[in-house]
């Protein structure tokens, strides 16, 4: 399923207080008069949190690659996106029997309130960023979605407004060309869009 002849993508975006968070307000607003992009927000959807499972999974059905952004709360996301991901990806859907994310593509994008030598060994959260989003990368898998390196902006609040700025721009020219440069994830995607959807 394309747009222009991109893959189209759904930005699935979990914050509970949106608008205390600078960095992420810039990210969306720098890609959202892109064609191919829909911006999903959990917290405008559902502030209830009673999630309309059908209705979501109608709505991935009709996308190529599903990107999450939301800020890295207590070393996962915020709790109604764990809630979607619980409900919505759920077996016989998405695993097990079900293959209806089979060949979709799933990229998590990330603010986190410390700064990058914190998620190292010898940082104060004792592991790497990596590892901390390890659950989800194991969730695409199960899903059998291909796991797309995370984009994280580490200390979201305090970095110069420069890079922060330019990590927008960054998450802007990704979405714009998510397989540029990458000349097998071009063909995976290529060979593979005629299956995104389970057929």
């Amino acid at each position: 399923m394309m747009t222009q002849g991109r893959p189209k993508i759904l930005v699935i975006f979990a914050h509970p207080d949106p608008q205390e968070s600078v960095a992420n307000r810039e990210m969306l607003a720098s890609i959202a008069d892109l064609p191919h992009v829909t911006i999903h927000d959990l917290y405008g959807a559902y502030p209830d949190f009673f999630i309309d499972v059908g209705q979501e999974q109608r709505l991935i059905e009709q996308y190529d690659i599903i990107v999450f952004q939301h800020p890295l709360y207590m070393y996962s996301c915020p709790a109604l996106l764990k809630e979607w991901i619980d409900v919505v990806l759920s077996k016989g859907y998405a695993h097990g029997e079900g293959i209806s994310t089979k060949g979709k593509y799933w990229r998590s994008v990330v603010t986190t309130g410390g700064a990058a030598e914190a998620y190292t060994p010898d940082g104060y959260n004792r592991c790497s960023i990596a590892e901390i989003l390890k659950p989800f990368e194991l969730t695409a898998d199960l899903c059998q979605m291909n796991w797309i390196e995370p984009l994280v902006l580490h200390w979201a609040r305090r970095i110069p407004v420069r890079e922060r700025l330019q990590h927008a721009l960054d998450y802007r020219a990704w979405l714009e060309h998510p397989f540029a440069g990458s000349e097998q994830d071009t063909h995976a995607y290529t060979t593979q869009k005629g299956n995104l959807h389970g057929e």
